[in-house]
């Protein structure tokens, strides 16, 4: 279980911050000033420290250095209400990990740490594969798709191409990302990564490039938008499509100026950021339905890659595997013996609609089912894959139109009444059949024999 520090005179910071990281499983500790802080770290290894830049008695920048001499693989976010572009560029180029304006918004604290927990990890491991004691590191396949994949990582990563990344839901393109930024020339700067699809069009413009005070109704203070954040580092913008053609002309103009302007301001201000987009859908097709700027789509396009779907890395999925269930054991803080070849044949048979990301969820969920100490049982594989499947399922339950049956087909339109009504209580149970069967007034052999029927039918 990782554990977290957190630093700010403010008692009232210090407790919610706490007691939010502690509903989320994590180990914390506060303290109200930097000397205090310091003999904590003294004491105890910290996996993450939340630091207020101005504390009463130490200033942020000297608290950095303390803290980096102490433990200087530890990752460590600044927290503030009085935000300064300056500060900020400066605490981001001498090594810390971010530095965050209050409020403080759950989701974004949540999504950071999770960045900086993969940051300390990736970059003793990026060369090779994960092993038992990498946990959640990045992962090269074997797979022919993999090696082609990973060919054009160190083909394009040492250049200072804009990239585009294509793939799947779920196929890891952040991930890739992340690799291809620390295989580059700016690997010693910070990696800064936005998701597009949650950006309203009236937020989308701050967010990436920043707003003055006064700029817009709620913007109470100076905000640093994320172009300058990425300054010396990398970019990367994910589901790149969503964004509005006018927040993609100041996009492209940035691209090409090398300048950026926040929103409300007057100064232009040099940058020095290498560019990565992902989508998971087709940015040239988007360009023909004219959803996307064709001079942006050209300007980005110095470099595709394609990520393939796991069905088609199935010489991966053992490695993949391995590679999560060390992250879990890391997690849960207990030994997990190893599935059998039977249990990863299992594995490889289903098809992983959500790619890379199902499966990491799935063997997670696996593990804290397993007993510490024990291996992961084909039975537990067997009834999590069957709950997988009956819940893919459930999300396609709803009847097309080719599915309406006519007056004289009752023995079909009673079928599939009856399959409705097993699938609604069956997910009512967690989709277990024996409660099910229960429930339903059945033996559980003619419930399999009706979601049998049915699904022979579905095949017809």
């Amino acid at each position: 279980m990782k554990r977290i520090l957190i630093i700010d005179d403010d008692p009232s910071t210090c407790n919610l911050l706490a007691s939010f990281l502690k509903k989320h499983h994590y180990l914390t500790d506060t303290s109200l000033s930097g000397k205090e802080a310091l003999n904590l770290i003294q004491e105890k290894k910290f996996d993450l420290i939340f630091c207020d830049y101005i504390l009463t008695d130490i200033r942020g920048k000297e608290m950095f250095e303390k803290i980096k001499r102490i433990q200087p693989k530890t990752s460590v976010i600044f927290i503030t209400g009085h935000a300064s572009v300056q500060i900020a560029v400066d605490l981001m180029k001498a090594g810390a990990f971010y530095y965050l304006e209050k409020p403080l918004f759950p989701e974004k604290i949540l999504e950071l740490m999770q960045y900086a927990f993969e940051s300390n990890e990736a970059p003793e491991t990026a060369s090779g594969n994960a092993s038992q004691a990498d946990g959640d590191s990045y992962v090269k396949g074997v797979s022919s798709a993999s090696e082609m994949l990973y060919s054009n990582v160190s083909l394009i990563a040492p250049t200072n191409y804009s990239v585009i990344i294509c793939g799947e839901t779920g196929t890891g393109k952040e991930r890739l990302a992340r690799q291809i930024h620390l295989e580059s020339k700016k690997a010693h700067g910070p990696f800064v990564a936005v998701d597009c699809g949650s950006l309203s069009k009236e937020l989308a413009a701050s967010e990436l490039f920043g707003h003055e005070k006064g700029a817009f109704t709620g913007a109470i203070q100076n905000k640093t938008g994320a172009f300058e954040m990425a300054d010396g580092g990398t970019l990367f913008l994910d589901e790149i499509g969503n964004l509005s053609y006018d927040v993609q002309a100041m996009l492209l103009r940035a691209i090409q100026e090398k300048h950026i302007r926040k929103v409300g301001g007057s100064n232009e201000k040099p940058v020095n950021t290498r560019i990565i987009v992902a989508s998971n859908k087709n940015l040239y097709d988007l360009v023909r339905e004219q959803r996307f700027r064709e001079d942006l789509f050209h300007r980005l396009n110095e470099f595709t890659i394609v990520i393939p779907p796991l069905k088609e890395r199935k010489d991966d999925l053992g490695l993949f595997v391995e590679s999560f269930i060390a992250m879990a054991e890391k997690d849960l803080d207990k030994k997990i013996l190893r599935p059998t070849p039977s249990c990863i044949e299992m594995l490889g048979n289903y098809s992983w609609p959500g790619n890379v990301r199902e499966l990491k969820n799935f063997i997670k969920r696996i593990c804290l089912l397993t007993p510490a100490g024990h291996a992961i049982s084909e039975l537990l594989v067997e009834r999590e894959l069957n709950q997988l499947a009956m819940s893919a399922q459930v999300e396609k339950a709803e009847v097309p139109e080719s599915d309406i049956v006519t007056d004289h087909d009752l023995k079909n339109a009673s079928q599939k009444a009856e399959y409705r009504k097993i699938m609604e209580v069956l997910k009512r149970v967690q989709y277990n059949k024996t409660k099910a069967a229960a429930l339903l007034n059945i033996d559980r052999k003619t419930l399999y024999n009706k979601l049998n029927l049915e699904k022979k039918s579905g095949q017809s």
